[in-house]
């Protein structure tokens, strides 16, 4: 008698299919990338176009799972000043009226705030727009359903503002390639990058792979919206801003061609949103290297730092890469990180600070172990160790003041509270983390 509780095994090898694609696509957003969606991606579409895509971005369901990671993100309030626990007062209705503006063709976004924040150690400042929380909504919405479609075409060697890859894996693969005998680095700088885009371009990038009208016009929205800055009011002809939920996407998605080009001529590149570099064998390499990239650089609109970029022969010759530097065979952070970490501490270590001790650790504490997880695998801990004795001092000095005493910590406040007694209440040590690290590794 033939046994029908079993199912076919066609259904079980379809269903182990659909398994393992959905664990290669773990990171999507669910409630946009249903089963079939994620095997036409795979399997590829009939003509490599996406059509019939704003229906998914403007569902219900992907808006608020966007409205979640907004949430999760946090960031201030735009230009209508309306700030994210402002817009969850009234969530349910606010996400309607923005469905309902976007199934209507009545969705306009907002102008951006443009702020300017320190550049790590240096004394120029970069842009940072602030979009209103309404329109971060609708971009992570938006870079819901197009990010995945695009992520199946970025080259390997593109590490930035991408799914499960990021600096570490970026600064791995330049250590195994200097120590493979790649001596020489082109080290590269585009010129303001994120404001250089041509906006043409780059819609004729994303049309190679999304012919949806109303998708592609919401994106053209977003990249001639107002910026917004002190009583000035422009519309920007190129660029996408940063601090945008959608530039660091459209920005990959302008350098891709530069990344399968490099790879298809042999090249080494790594590159971490603008910021790059190419390892190669010989001067020559590198010269041809730099070569292909100012073409490329040219031809697409953008332009490279004149001074900044440059050709290195390492370990003799420094280079600096996602906040590193390389030199004579070893990396720590490079001075402008190592500035940026002291700036926070100090403002959380002020002499006049009233709080207790213990709850100025626990302030700090934070902000060392968040760097220190980054520059962990430095190979030298001199630089902890200069941290590691600045910030006692400033705690030193707080106690000192307290005594009534002014001045920074010295001479017997360091017997008076050794470095026994930080280690005792807890504050965070990165001698003492690096140490632990390298042992672990050694076992």
């Amino acid at each position: 008698m033939k046994d029908e509780s079993r199912e076919p095994t066609g259904v079980r090898e379809t269903a182990r299919q659909v398994a393992e694609i959905r664990r290669r696509w773990a990171w999507v957003e669910p409630s946009v990338w249903t089963d079939r969606m994620l095997a036409a991606l795979e399997n590829g579409v009939k003509g490599g176009v996406w059509y019939s895509l704003m229906d998914k971005v403007e569902s219900i369901s992907n808006l608020r799972a966007s409205f979640r990671r907004v949430r999760q993100n946090g960031g201030a309030a735009g230009v209508d000043r309306v700030t994210i626990e402002m817009f969850e007062q009234r969530l349910e209705e606010n996400l309607t009226k923005l469905q309902r503006d976007l199934q209507e063709g009545r969705y306009r976004p907002a102008a951006i705030r443009r702020t300017w924040i320190p550049k790590p150690g240096k004394q120029e400042k970069r842009p940072l727009g602030i979009p209103t929380v309404r329109d971060r909504v609708v971009q992570t919405a938006l870079r819901n359903v197009l990010e995945p479609i695009f992520e199946k075409r970025f080259a390997k060697q593109s590490f930035g503002f991408r799914p499960e890859r990021g600096c570490r894996a970026a600064l791995e693969r330049v250590v195994e390639l200097l120590e493979g005998g790649y001596r020489f680095v082109v080290d590269v700088d585009l010129r303001q990058y994120f404001d250089s885009i041509p906006h043409a371009p780059l819609m004729g990038r994303i049309h190679q792979d999304v012919a949806d009208g109303r998708v592609l016009g919401l994106l053209e929205s977003f990249l001639d919206q107002e910026i917004f800055e002190g009583l000035d009011r422009w519309t920007p002809t190129s660029g996408t801003p940063q601090g945008a939920v959608i530039s660091p996407l459209l920005s990959n998605i302008y350098l891709n061609p530069l990344d399968h080009l490099m790879a298809e001529q042999g090249f080494e590149m790594i590159r971490y949103a603008d910021d790059f570099v190419v390892l190669c064998r010989s001067r020559e390499a590198a010269e041809e290297a730099l070569g292909v990239i100012r073409r490329w650089v040219e031809d697409a609109g953008l332009a490279l730092h004149p001074v900044k970029t440059k050709i290195v022969m390492s370990p003799e010759e420094a280079f600096e890469f996602l906040g590193y530097r390389f030199v004579r065979g070893h990396r720590f952070p490079r001075p402008s990180s190592c500035k940026k970490l002291r700036e926070s501490v100090r403002a959380k270590t002020r002499r006049c600070n009233g709080t207790s001790i213990p709850t100025i650790v626990e302030a700090v504490n934070p902000t060392l172990k968040g760097w220190y997880e980054y520059f962990a695998y430095a190979t030298t801990s001199n630089v902890f160790e200069a941290l590691d004795k600045w910030t006692r001092m400033r705690f030193r000095s707080i106690l000192r003041f307290r005594r009534g005493r002014e001045g920074r910590g010295r001479g017997t406040d360091h017997h008076r509270w050794p470095n026994v007694y930080f280690r005792d209440i807890g504050l965070f040590c990165l001698v003492d983390a690096h140490a632990a690290l390298r042992q672990s590794s050694l076992r």
